[in-house]
């Protein structure tokens, strides 16, 4: 008999409490991370020398053209981490979404704040593992 089968269809197990505490904490890290680019784009289309490069790189683009992906990809990762906070349907399924976009996002961003970027990427990882882990939340 599986561990699932013997604790019956509650699905109150701890890894269970567990997933579901690292899916609200997902929720709030994609508000936080959303609002993060929002500044960062809006610092990228107002201020061009806000950012210096740090070395040659091969992708390279102009930085308003940077703010405005921060900008645009920032509102729609806050957006669905307030959808994740309110369980909303389509909330995890376009959160791994704009997780994995994030991390491609920061990785080309890379020479233009390579600390920021790192940890992003790392953070959007947990968001990932955190929405695909867990069945969805239902409220009683």
């Amino acid at each position: 008999m599986s561990q699932h089968t013997a604790r019956g269809t509650s699905g109150a197990g701890p890894e269970t409490g567990w997933a579901a505490g690292g899916t609200l904490f997902a929720g709030v890290l994609m508000m936080v991370t959303g609002v993060i680019s929002i500044f960062e784009g809006i610092a990228g289309i107002v201020e061009d020398e806000v950012y210096a490069q740090v070395g040659s790189y091969v992708f390279s683009w102009d930085l308003t053209a940077w703010g405005w992906v921060h900008l645009v990809l920032g509102i729609l990762v806050a957006v669905t981490g307030w959808g994740i906070l309110k369980n909303m349907a389509w909330s995890r399924y376009l959160g791994v979404t704009l997780a994995s976009l994030n991390i491609i996002v920061q990785f080309l961003f890379l020479p233009y704040q390579p600390v920021w970027a790192i940890f992003s990427m790392a953070i959007s990882v947990f968001i990932i593992w955190a929405l695909v882990t867990t069945e969805s939340r239902t409220t009683a």
